[in-house]
């Protein structure tokens, strides 16, 4: 998916998943979710090409400016929507599939201090409540939901 294709497809991901979401610009200017997305943008393509420091700056800038912080490895797919999205955590080796909805107060964690995968895996469709804490390698489900301030330490399927 191009870029641009990309950006339009995260905007109307809040539009359809936030009723106070009414303009695509509304959006585009003052959603610090969709902001911090497309910082994760930048930072996780310097991340690839081996360029870890610019891309912890990204990263950085982004969390000052947004107060989300997601680590530049971390895996994210299309319409991602962080929803008053203060204090979300998205560790390195997360990964996040398409159309998933993370509120304020999230951390996809990790348990490791070895380099492996470490942090969970959120397939398609997956919602996550407010202050949830996803820890270790674990398998959120397809269209699975997590409630609001649950721990999670064990995988929930589909």
């Amino acid at each position: 998916m191009s870029l641009t294709a990309s950006v339009k497809r995260d905007i109307r991901a809040a539009r359809e998943r936030d009723p106070a979401a009414t303009s695509g610009p509304l959006v585009f200017f003052t959603y610090p979710g969709f902001h911090a997305r497309q910082y994760h943008r930048v930072a996780h393509t310097l991340y690839r090409r081996g360029l870890r420091g610019p891309a912890r700056l990204v990263a950085n800038i982004s969390r000052f400016l947004t107060g989300i912080e997601i680590h530049p490895g971390a895996r994210i797919g299309e319409g991602l929507f962080i929803d008053h999205g203060m204090g979300v955590v998205i560790g390195e080796t997360s990964e996040i599939g398409d159309n998933v909805t993370l509120h304020q107060g999230v951390t996809l964690g990790g348990t490791s201090t070895q380099r492996v995968k470490r942090h969970p895996t959120l397939k398609d469709n997956v919602m996550v409540g407010v202050g949830a804490q996803l820890i270790g390698d674990i398998i959120i489900g397809e269209n699975s939901k997590v409630g609001a301030g649950s721990v999670v330490l064990n995988s929930v399927p589909p």
